[in-house]
């Protein structure tokens, strides 16, 4: 409650193994990302990369770890985090 105003939300999420993995793996699909803005192959590649790396990191971590959620891949962890990192380091690690 501490943090909650009505200018800034937090969300607890009931699946910490899930935003470890989503928080490891983005970066990853942020090394091909970059890449594709090395090579200057434009912003439909790098579409392509995050969106069949969302659904990698995905399976992935359903592999390692059946009991994660799809649902939090879709949080800001998830998705947004991965978009952030992909597109001009406007996160924590920039």
């Amino acid at each position: 409650k501490i943090f909650a105003r009505p200018y800034f939300r937090v969300a607890l999420l009931p699946d910490p193994v899930g935003a470890e993995m989503c928080g490891m793996l983005k970066n990853i699909v942020a090394i091909g990302a970059g890449m594709v803005d090395g090579l200057g192959k434009g912003p439909n590649a790098k579409a392509a990369i995050l969106r069949q790396g969302l659904l990698e990191m995905r399976e992935f971590s359903k592999a390692l770890y059946p009991e994660v959620r799809d649902a939090t891949f879709l949080e800001a962890c998830g998705v947004a985090d991965l978009v952030a990192t992909c597109y001009g380091g406007g996160n924590r690690l920039g």
